[in-house]
């Protein structure tokens, strides 16, 4: 009777293993389809369109596109978009609808101000605008300091000589591009940017033999020239 017991214990024991064993298969296999979903990268909207829900990288950069009548809300897992080099004279409002968006990219485009809907992408870490002609950086920096998460910036090749005062109303940023700019020295108004902890500023006016003077007068960041 022992036997028979320690038989059915052994049977039980191995088939627990083998449903274990793929269970981990399956569970693998799930994860490394979620990875790759995750690492394509679309590059075609109409393409895009058919299956929204899986695309969560969107590249329509240099697409010169209308992007008005797009519904984004059907990508309701889109975590990366470019719309960089398509020549727009407004940001479409409804990409706010994208909720889950974490780094988009505004360069190159001929828009003046920013939809205050942006305000909804609560989950946005990185924003590009760099390239810009007639961005109004004051006006805009409203509308970011509503972002929760964003904490990386690019302003990189917008012509600035100064920042906008308002620029410490962004709490939580800890990365700021400045390159390729007009400023003579480091703008003093980085001072408000309690949680900044890199400043990238090469390629400014900023004279190579004031760096290490810069660097003395203890900004409490890493300045990178």
């Amino acid at each position: 009777m022992k036997m028979k017991y320690s038989h059915l214990i052994i049977i039980l024991c191995t088939y627990s293993q083998i449903v274990l064993g793929q269970s981990k298969l399956v569970s693998m296999s799930i994860s490394n389809v979620d990875s790759t979903l995750i690492n394509k990268e679309y590059t075609s909207l109409g393409e895009a369109l058919k299956n929204p829900e899986i695309v969560y990288r969107l590249n329509l950069s240099n697409k010169n596109s209308m992007m008005q009548n797009v519904n984004w809300a059907k990508f309701e897992n889109l975590q990366y978009l470019s719309l960089k080099n398509d020549h727009l004279k407004e940001i479409p409002g409804e990409i706010a609808f994208l909720r889950n968006l974490k780094v988009l990219d505004l360069s190159g485009n001929d828009f003046k101000i920013l939809p205050k809907s942006l305000s909804n992408l609560t989950k946005l870490e990185e924003l590009f605008l760099n390239d810009e002609k007639h961005f109004k950086v004051a006006t805009a920096i409203r509308t970011l300091s509503l972002l929760p998460s964003l904490k990386i910036l690019h302003l990189e090749n917008d012509h600035l000589k100064r920042l906008p005062k308002n620029i410490g109303s962004l709490a939580h940023l800890e990365m700021l591009y400045l390159n390729e700019n007009d400023f003579n020295s480091v703008p003093a108004e980085i001072k408000g940017l309690r949680n900044l902890k890199y400043l990238y500023i090469r390629d400014n006016r900023i004279s190579p033999d004031s760096h290490q003077n810069i660097q003395n007068q203890n900004y409490g960041i890493k300045i990178k020239f």
